[in-house]
């Protein structure tokens, strides 16, 4: 024997409902994790900071400086080497390591030039950081840079 159930109002109105209450559920997380792990802004003037750009950016191509960083045994290896090859060892090195989505794993690792390469003990977890690194060269020129770092898991 089958019952026949009819779609009335009241349950077209609850299936709306439901829908919208997903729907708006999942938008107000997914804009709190937005905004929760957004890691600020870069400069604090774009205008400003654009002016000088191309100068400073000439002024770093000039260097010849190439920049590569890799994890290994609780190690990270910052490289710079010049146009020849060469390792470089600047005047200044600053470093915040980082992940790229927010700031709560930011630290500062203290780099110490061996003779080939800039080192710091730091154990990371997988997945991607980001290194934004501000040097000086020897003859003062300024360089800056974000070097990606993939740590294999």
């Amino acid at each position: 024997m089958t019952r026949d159930r009819k779609l009335t109002g009241w349950h077209v109105l609850g299936i709306f409902g439901g829908a919208f209450s997903v729907i708006i559920g999942v938008n107000i997380a997914l804009a709190y994790n937005a905004v929760a792990t957004f890691p600020g802004l870069e400069v604090k003037n774009s205008y400003v900071a654009s002016q000088s750009f191309d100068t400073r950016r000439a002024s770093q191509e000039d260097l010849g400086w190439t920049v590569s960083a890799r994890a290994k045994g609780g190690l990270v290896i910052l490289q710079i080497t010049d146009a020849e090859g060469r390792a470089v060892q600047a005047g200044t090195l600053e470093a915040v390591l980082g992940r790229a989505t927010h700031v709560k794993d930011d630290r500062a690792p203290d780099f110490a030039f061996d003779g080939t390469a800039y080192v710091a003990r730091e154990t990371l977890a997988y997945g991607n950081w980001n290194i934004r690194m501000k040097a000086t060269a020897l003859d003062g020129t300024p360089f800056e840079q974000r070097v990606v770092l993939i740590v294999e898991g």
